[in-house]
Protein backbone atom coordinates (compact mmCIF):
# COMPACT_ATOMS: atom_id res chain seq x y z
CA UNK A 1 0.00 0.00 0.00
CA UNK A 2 1.44 3.56 -0.63
CA UNK A 3 -0.45 7.08 0.55
CA UNK A 4 0.04 9.66 -2.54
CA UNK A 5 -1.49 13.35 -2.75
CA UNK A 6 -2.66 14.63 -6.27
CA UNK A 7 -3.16 18.49 -5.87
CA UNK A 8 -3.64 21.85 -7.99
CA UNK A 9 -3.83 25.11 -5.82
CA UNK A 10 -3.41 28.86 -6.33
CA UNK A 11 0.35 27.85 -6.87
CA UNK A 12 0.42 25.87 -9.43
CA UNK A 13 -3.06 26.74 -11.73
CA UNK A 14 -4.76 29.76 -12.83
CA UNK A 15 -8.57 30.18 -11.66
CA UNK A 16 -9.83 29.12 -15.16
CA UNK A 17 -8.50 25.50 -14.34
CA UNK A 18 -9.18 25.19 -10.95
CA UNK A 19 -12.61 25.73 -11.71
CA UNK A 20 -12.65 22.56 -14.14
CA UNK A 21 -10.84 20.65 -11.59
CA UNK A 22 -13.26 21.47 -8.54
CA UNK A 23 -15.82 19.07 -7.01
CA UNK A 24 -19.65 20.36 -6.67
CA UNK A 25 -21.22 19.00 -3.94
CA UNK A 26 -23.00 16.43 -6.67
CA UNK A 27 -19.74 15.49 -8.53
CA UNK A 28 -17.73 14.68 -4.73
CA UNK A 29 -20.86 12.10 -4.18
CA UNK A 30 -20.15 10.33 -7.01
CA UNK A 31 -16.60 10.90 -7.48
CA UNK A 32 -16.09 9.31 -4.18
CA UNK A 33 -18.11 6.53 -4.79
CA UNK A 34 -16.06 5.72 -8.25
CA UNK A 35 -12.66 5.58 -6.29
CA UNK A 36 -13.95 3.53 -3.03
CA UNK A 37 -15.37 1.04 -5.55
CA UNK A 38 -11.88 1.39 -8.26
CA UNK A 39 -9.95 -1.79 -7.97
CA UNK A 40 -6.39 0.33 -7.79
CA UNK A 41 -7.50 2.83 -4.82
CA UNK A 42 -8.04 1.25 -1.46
CA UNK A 43 -8.88 4.44 0.53
CA UNK A 44 -9.52 8.13 -0.70
CA UNK A 45 -10.21 11.60 0.86
CA UNK A 46 -10.94 14.85 -1.95
CA UNK A 47 -10.39 18.01 -0.60
CA UNK A 48 -11.88 20.42 -2.76
CA UNK A 49 -11.63 24.77 -2.24
CA UNK A 50 -11.90 27.70 -4.07
CA UNK A 51 -8.10 27.88 -4.02
CA UNK A 52 -7.17 23.96 -4.18
CA UNK A 53 -8.33 20.80 -5.45
CA UNK A 54 -6.30 17.33 -3.42
CA UNK A 55 -7.00 14.21 -3.97
CA UNK A 56 -5.40 11.68 -0.66
CA UNK A 57 -5.59 7.89 -1.95
CA UNK A 58 -3.76 4.46 -0.91
CA UNK A 59 -2.80 2.88 -3.94
CA UNK A 60 -2.95 -1.16 -4.19
CA UNK A 61 -0.27 -0.63 -6.48
CA UNK A 62 2.92 1.98 -6.86
CA UNK A 63 1.81 3.93 -9.95
CA UNK A 64 2.21 7.72 -10.22
CA UNK A 65 -0.31 7.72 -13.45
CA UNK A 66 -3.15 6.22 -11.97
CA UNK A 67 -4.87 8.82 -9.70
CA UNK A 68 -3.78 11.67 -12.46
CA UNK A 69 -5.58 9.12 -15.35
CA UNK A 70 -8.38 8.96 -13.49
CA UNK A 71 -8.63 12.83 -12.25
CA UNK A 72 -8.68 13.80 -16.02
CA UNK A 73 -10.77 11.49 -17.19
CA UNK A 74 -13.57 12.57 -14.46
CA UNK A 75 -13.45 16.30 -15.27
CA UNK A 76 -12.90 15.53 -18.99
CA UNK A 77 -9.41 17.52 -19.25
CA UNK A 78 -6.34 17.17 -20.86
CA UNK A 79 -4.14 14.19 -19.07
CA UNK A 80 -1.13 16.58 -20.26
CA UNK A 81 -2.07 19.80 -19.35
CA UNK A 82 -3.36 18.42 -15.79
CA UNK A 83 -0.10 17.10 -15.59
CA UNK A 84 1.70 20.25 -15.66
CA UNK A 85 -0.04 22.45 -13.52
CA UNK A 86 -0.56 19.54 -10.33
CA UNK A 87 1.86 18.35 -7.78
CA UNK A 88 2.40 14.57 -6.88
CA UNK A 89 3.42 13.54 -3.14
CA UNK A 90 4.10 9.90 -2.03
CA UNK A 91 4.44 8.29 1.06
CA UNK A 92 6.01 10.47 3.95
CA UNK A 93 5.77 13.52 1.75
CA UNK A 94 1.98 12.81 1.11
CA UNK A 95 1.48 12.51 4.64
CA UNK A 96 3.73 15.87 5.68
CA UNK A 97 2.17 17.60 2.54
CA UNK A 98 -1.62 16.69 4.67
CA UNK A 99 -0.47 18.15 7.97
CA UNK A 100 1.00 21.30 6.38
CA UNK A 101 -2.02 21.87 4.42
CA UNK A 102 -4.11 21.47 7.49
CA UNK A 103 -2.54 23.60 9.67
CA UNK A 104 -2.27 26.71 7.13
CA UNK A 105 1.25 26.52 5.89
CA UNK A 106 0.29 25.85 2.83
CA UNK A 107 -2.60 28.42 1.99
CA UNK A 108 -2.72 31.94 0.27
CA UNK A 109 -2.74 33.55 3.77
CA UNK A 110 -0.10 31.89 5.70
CA UNK A 111 -1.58 30.35 8.99
CA UNK A 112 -5.24 30.57 8.32
CA UNK A 113 -7.68 28.43 10.07
CA UNK A 114 -10.56 27.93 7.61
CA UNK A 115 -8.82 25.21 5.89
CA UNK A 116 -8.80 22.86 8.67
CA UNK A 117 -12.58 22.72 8.82
CA UNK A 118 -12.74 22.10 5.01
CA UNK A 119 -10.53 18.96 5.09
CA UNK A 120 -12.45 18.08 8.55
CA UNK A 121 -15.63 17.75 6.30
CA UNK A 122 -13.73 16.08 3.29
CA UNK A 123 -12.86 13.68 5.64
CA UNK A 124 -16.61 12.84 6.98
CA UNK A 125 -17.70 13.10 2.79
CA UNK A 126 -15.21 10.24 2.30
CA UNK A 127 -16.28 8.63 5.97
CA UNK A 128 -20.14 9.05 4.59
CA UNK A 129 -19.05 6.97 1.51
CA UNK A 130 -17.34 4.08 2.86
CA UNK A 131 -14.18 5.41 1.01
CA UNK A 132 -12.19 5.59 4.30
CA UNK A 133 -10.41 2.91 6.24
CA UNK A 134 -8.45 1.57 9.41
CA UNK A 135 -5.18 3.81 7.57
CA UNK A 136 -6.42 6.82 6.83
CA UNK A 137 -9.15 7.49 9.85
CA UNK A 138 -5.87 6.89 11.70
CA UNK A 139 -3.89 9.28 9.29
CA UNK A 140 -6.97 12.01 9.57
CA UNK A 141 -7.13 11.91 13.06
CA UNK A 142 -3.52 12.19 13.27
CA UNK A 143 -3.58 15.51 11.20
CA UNK A 144 -6.45 16.88 13.26
CA UNK A 145 -4.44 16.34 16.13
CA UNK A 146 -1.62 17.99 14.51
CA UNK A 147 -3.11 20.77 13.74
CA UNK A 148 -4.44 21.59 17.14
CA UNK A 149 -1.36 21.39 18.43
CA UNK A 150 0.31 24.02 15.89
CA UNK A 151 -2.54 25.92 17.13
CA UNK A 152 -2.02 25.82 20.73
CA UNK A 153 1.74 25.81 20.26
CA UNK A 154 2.65 28.50 17.98
CA UNK A 155 1.34 31.87 17.19
CA UNK A 156 0.77 30.90 13.81
CA UNK A 157 -2.52 32.42 13.42
CA UNK A 158 -2.37 34.89 16.36
CA UNK A 159 -1.59 37.92 14.40
CA UNK A 160 -3.77 39.98 11.80
CA UNK A 161 -1.94 39.31 8.46
CA UNK A 162 -4.70 41.56 5.93
CA UNK A 163 -5.77 45.21 6.23
CA UNK A 164 -8.88 44.64 6.94
CA UNK A 165 -8.78 42.29 9.80
CA UNK A 166 -5.63 44.51 11.40
CA UNK A 167 -8.17 47.81 11.19
CA UNK A 168 -10.36 45.38 13.37
CA UNK A 169 -7.59 44.17 15.37
CA UNK A 170 -6.12 47.85 16.35
CA UNK A 171 -9.86 48.67 16.90
CA UNK A 172 -9.71 46.07 19.65
CA UNK A 173 -6.32 46.79 20.86
CA UNK A 174 -7.47 50.52 21.66
CA UNK A 175 -10.98 49.34 22.63
CA UNK A 176 -10.52 46.18 24.36
CA UNK A 177 -14.12 44.57 23.82
CA UNK A 178 -16.03 46.44 20.95
CA UNK A 179 -19.39 45.22 22.46
CA UNK A 180 -19.84 49.29 23.81
CA UNK A 181 -18.73 50.65 21.02
CA UNK A 182 -20.93 52.23 17.38
CA UNK A 183 -18.52 52.01 14.18
CA UNK A 184 -18.98 53.64 11.12
CA UNK A 185 -18.06 51.98 7.78
CA UNK A 186 -17.45 54.12 4.80
CA UNK A 187 -17.51 52.29 1.28
CA UNK A 188 -19.31 48.77 0.35
CA UNK A 189 -16.49 47.62 -1.63
CA UNK A 190 -14.67 44.24 -1.08
CA UNK A 191 -12.07 45.32 1.45
CA UNK A 192 -14.79 47.08 4.14
CA UNK A 193 -17.23 43.87 3.38
CA UNK A 194 -13.92 42.13 4.94
CA UNK A 195 -13.70 44.72 7.70
CA UNK A 196 -17.44 44.18 8.33
CA UNK A 197 -17.87 40.17 8.61
CA UNK A 198 -14.62 40.66 11.00
CA UNK A 199 -16.03 43.36 13.22
CA UNK A 200 -19.64 41.49 13.23
CA UNK A 201 -18.22 38.78 15.13
CA UNK A 202 -16.63 41.16 17.58
CA UNK A 203 -20.06 41.65 18.09
CA UNK A 204 -19.92 45.60 18.56
CA UNK A 205 -22.99 47.49 19.86
CA UNK A 206 -24.16 49.04 16.43
CA UNK A 207 -22.64 49.06 12.53
CA UNK A 208 -23.81 51.32 10.23
CA UNK A 209 -22.52 51.50 6.42
CA UNK A 210 -22.38 54.93 4.73
CA UNK A 211 -21.91 54.18 0.90
CA UNK A 212 -22.92 56.48 -2.13
CA UNK A 213 -24.76 53.93 -3.76
CA UNK A 214 -27.45 52.97 -0.94
CA UNK A 215 -28.28 49.53 -2.56
CA UNK A 216 -24.81 48.49 -2.44
CA UNK A 217 -24.75 49.23 1.17
CA UNK A 218 -28.35 47.78 1.70
CA UNK A 219 -26.61 44.60 0.24
CA UNK A 220 -23.85 44.60 2.83
CA UNK A 221 -25.62 45.41 6.01
CA UNK A 222 -28.22 42.24 5.70
CA UNK A 223 -25.28 40.35 6.39
CA UNK A 224 -23.71 42.40 9.43
CA UNK A 225 -27.13 43.29 10.95
CA UNK A 226 -26.25 46.92 10.42
CA UNK A 227 -27.77 50.12 9.49
CA UNK A 228 -27.05 52.22 5.53
CA UNK A 229 -26.68 56.08 5.31
CA UNK A 230 -26.15 57.88 2.50
CA UNK A 231 -22.50 59.68 2.03
CA UNK A 232 -24.38 63.07 2.24
CA UNK A 233 -25.35 62.74 5.36
CA UNK A 234 -22.02 61.93 7.33
CA UNK A 235 -21.68 65.30 8.46
CA UNK A 236 -25.26 65.38 10.52
CA UNK A 237 -24.23 61.64 11.74
CA UNK A 238 -20.13 61.35 12.40
CA UNK A 239 -20.80 61.96 15.64
CA UNK A 240 -22.51 58.86 16.93
CA UNK A 241 -19.33 57.09 15.60
CA UNK A 242 -16.81 55.65 18.21
CA UNK A 243 -14.73 54.27 15.49
CA UNK A 244 -14.66 55.05 11.94
CA UNK A 245 -12.84 52.50 8.98
CA UNK A 246 -13.16 53.86 5.29
CA UNK A 247 -12.24 52.40 2.29
CA UNK A 248 -13.55 54.04 -0.77
CA UNK A 249 -12.21 54.73 -4.18
CA UNK A 250 -12.97 58.63 -4.10
CA UNK A 251 -10.08 60.72 -5.74
CA UNK A 252 -10.69 63.47 -2.86
CA UNK A 253 -11.08 63.12 1.01
CA UNK A 254 -14.61 62.50 2.07
CA UNK A 255 -13.87 63.43 5.44
CA UNK A 256 -12.29 66.76 6.20
CA UNK A 257 -10.79 68.34 9.39
CA UNK A 258 -13.88 71.03 9.88
CA UNK A 259 -16.06 67.93 10.25
CA UNK A 260 -14.66 65.92 12.61
CA UNK A 261 -13.56 69.22 14.57
CA UNK A 262 -17.73 70.25 14.82
CA UNK A 263 -18.63 66.07 15.23
CA UNK A 264 -16.23 66.18 18.42
CA UNK A 265 -18.00 69.15 19.46
CA UNK A 266 -21.32 67.25 19.68
CA UNK A 267 -19.40 64.44 21.21
CA UNK A 268 -18.25 66.68 24.40
CA UNK A 269 -14.62 66.26 22.85
CA UNK A 270 -15.22 61.96 23.66
CA UNK A 271 -12.27 60.05 21.36
CA UNK A 272 -12.91 59.17 18.21
CA UNK A 273 -10.92 56.21 16.54
CA UNK A 274 -10.53 56.57 12.38
CA UNK A 275 -8.71 54.01 10.46
CA UNK A 276 -8.25 55.04 6.82
CA UNK A 277 -7.66 52.11 4.64
CA UNK A 278 -8.18 54.47 0.97
CA UNK A 279 -5.54 54.97 -1.11
CA UNK A 280 -5.59 57.95 -2.00
CA UNK A 281 -7.09 58.90 1.29
CA UNK A 282 -10.59 59.52 2.56
CA UNK A 283 -9.90 61.50 5.64
CA UNK A 284 -7.67 64.30 5.57
CA UNK A 285 -4.29 63.87 7.28
CA UNK A 286 -4.67 66.72 9.13
CA UNK A 287 -7.74 65.21 11.12
CA UNK A 288 -4.98 63.74 13.27
CA UNK A 289 -3.50 66.81 14.43
CA UNK A 290 -7.08 66.82 16.71
CA UNK A 291 -7.40 66.37 20.36
CA UNK A 292 -9.41 63.06 20.67
CA UNK A 293 -9.23 62.33 16.99
CA UNK A 294 -6.52 59.14 16.58
CA UNK A 295 -5.67 58.63 12.91
CA UNK A 296 -3.83 55.61 11.45
CA UNK A 297 -3.63 55.59 7.28
CA UNK A 298 -3.45 52.66 5.04
CA UNK A 299 0.87 52.66 5.45
CA UNK A 300 0.44 52.49 9.82
CA UNK A 301 -1.67 48.93 9.07
CA UNK A 302 0.77 47.39 6.26
CA UNK A 303 3.29 48.23 8.83
CA UNK A 304 1.44 46.20 11.21
CA UNK A 305 0.94 43.41 8.86
CA UNK A 306 4.63 43.18 7.45
CA UNK A 307 5.44 42.58 10.96
CA UNK A 308 2.71 39.98 11.59
CA UNK A 309 3.50 38.28 8.49
CA UNK A 310 7.24 38.05 9.78
CA UNK A 311 5.55 36.21 13.06
CA UNK A 312 3.83 33.88 11.10
CA UNK A 313 6.51 32.97 9.30
CA UNK A 314 8.91 32.20 12.00
CA UNK A 315 5.61 30.20 13.86
CA UNK A 316 5.32 28.65 10.75
CA UNK A 317 8.65 27.05 11.01
CA UNK A 318 8.20 26.08 14.22
CA UNK A 319 5.17 24.52 12.75
CA UNK A 320 7.11 22.90 10.63
CA UNK A 321 9.22 21.15 13.75
CA UNK A 322 5.92 19.77 15.02
CA UNK A 323 4.88 18.43 11.34
CA UNK A 324 7.89 16.41 10.90
CA UNK A 325 7.89 14.87 14.33
CA UNK A 326 4.36 13.52 13.82
CA UNK A 327 4.53 12.40 10.19
CA UNK A 328 7.36 10.37 11.65
CA UNK A 329 5.38 9.08 14.26
CA UNK A 330 2.71 8.27 11.59
CA UNK A 331 5.12 6.42 9.29
CA UNK A 332 6.60 4.45 12.27
CA UNK A 333 3.11 3.03 12.77
CA UNK A 334 2.51 2.62 8.98
CA UNK A 335 5.83 0.22 9.26
CA UNK A 336 5.32 -1.63 12.27
CA UNK A 337 1.74 -2.56 10.31
CA UNK A 338 4.23 -3.86 7.93
CA UNK A 339 5.77 -5.67 10.31
CA UNK A 340 2.56 -7.73 11.58
CA UNK A 341 2.37 -8.76 8.54
CA UNK A 342 5.99 -10.07 7.63
CA UNK A 343 5.33 -11.61 10.99
CA UNK A 344 2.43 -13.08 10.25
CA UNK A 345 2.84 -14.63 7.52
CA UNK A 346 6.53 -15.83 8.63
CA UNK A 347 4.69 -17.80 11.26
CA UNK A 348 1.83 -19.11 8.35
CA UNK A 349 5.40 -20.45 6.68
CA UNK A 350 6.62 -22.00 9.45
CA UNK A 351 3.62 -23.74 10.74
CA UNK A 352 2.92 -25.30 7.51
CA UNK A 353 6.44 -27.03 7.44
CA UNK A 354 6.26 -28.15 10.67
CA UNK A 355 2.07 -29.59 10.01
CA UNK A 356 4.17 -31.39 7.13
CA UNK A 357 6.50 -33.09 8.37
CA UNK A 358 4.65 -33.82 11.51
CA UNK A 359 2.11 -35.29 9.42
CA UNK A 360 4.57 -37.54 7.71
CA UNK A 361 6.37 -38.12 10.82
CA UNK A 362 3.13 -39.94 12.49
CA UNK A 363 2.29 -41.45 9.19
CA UNK A 364 5.43 -43.07 9.45
CA UNK A 365 5.14 -43.88 13.37
CA UNK A 366 1.65 -46.03 12.60
CA UNK A 367 3.52 -47.77 10.07
CA UNK A 368 6.06 -48.89 12.24
CA UNK A 369 8.78 -47.35 11.64
CA UNK A 370 11.71 -46.93 14.34
CA UNK A 371 10.79 -44.17 16.59
CA UNK A 372 14.19 -42.57 17.17
CA UNK A 373 14.98 -42.68 13.07
CA UNK A 374 11.76 -40.38 12.46
CA UNK A 375 12.46 -38.30 15.17
CA UNK A 376 16.07 -37.60 13.64
CA UNK A 377 14.41 -37.56 10.32
CA UNK A 378 11.59 -35.11 11.21
CA UNK A 379 14.43 -33.02 13.27
CA UNK A 380 17.01 -33.17 10.34
CA UNK A 381 13.90 -32.14 7.59
CA UNK A 382 12.55 -29.52 9.78
CA UNK A 383 16.17 -27.98 10.43
CA UNK A 384 16.94 -28.08 6.83
CA UNK A 385 14.22 -26.45 5.36
CA UNK A 386 13.95 -23.20 8.09
CA UNK A 387 17.61 -22.83 7.38
CA UNK A 388 17.35 -22.82 3.33
CA UNK A 389 15.89 -19.16 2.94
CA UNK A 390 18.52 -17.75 5.24
CA UNK A 391 21.62 -19.59 3.97
CA UNK A 392 20.61 -18.39 0.63
CA UNK A 393 20.74 -14.97 1.31
CA UNK A 394 23.62 -15.04 3.20
CA UNK A 395 25.30 -16.76 -0.01
CA UNK A 396 24.28 -14.33 -2.06
CA UNK A 397 24.98 -11.23 0.24
CA UNK A 398 28.51 -12.64 0.37
CA UNK A 399 28.67 -13.28 -3.70
CA UNK A 400 27.50 -9.59 -4.62
CA UNK A 401 29.95 -8.26 -1.95
CA UNK A 402 27.03 -6.57 0.18
CA UNK A 403 28.80 -6.22 4.08
CA UNK A 404 25.94 -4.34 5.41
CA UNK A 405 22.90 -7.04 4.53
CA UNK A 406 25.43 -9.26 5.93
CA UNK A 407 25.59 -7.61 9.00
CA UNK A 408 21.89 -6.97 9.19
CA UNK A 409 21.44 -11.15 8.04
CA UNK A 410 23.48 -11.88 11.16
CA UNK A 411 21.68 -9.64 13.55
CA UNK A 412 18.68 -11.02 12.40
CA UNK A 413 19.89 -14.93 12.70
CA UNK A 414 20.92 -14.17 15.93
CA UNK A 415 24.70 -14.60 15.28
CA UNK A 416 27.28 -13.25 17.58
CA UNK A 417 30.52 -13.21 15.93
CA UNK A 418 33.96 -12.38 18.27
Amino acid sequence: MTIVALGINHKTASVELREKVAFSPEQMSEALQQLSGHAHFNEAVIVSTCNRTEIYCSLAERNSQTLLHWLASFHGLDEQELSSNTYYHEGEQAINHLMRVSCGLDSLVLGEPQILGQIKQAYHNAKTHDAIGVTFDRLFQKTFSVAKQVRTETDIGASAVSVAYAAVNLAKHIYGKLDKTNVLLIGAGETIELVAKHLYQNDPQKITVANRTIERAKSLAVEVDADVIALAQLPERLHDADIVISSTASTLPIIGKGVVEQALKKRRHKPMLFIDIAVPRDIESQVGELDAAYLYSVDDLQAIVSENIAAREQAAQQAQIIIDARTNEFVMWLRSLDSVDIIRLYRNDVQDIKSELVEKALGQLQAGKDAEKVILELANKLTNRLMHAPTRAIQDAAKNGEAAELSQLKKMLGIDQE
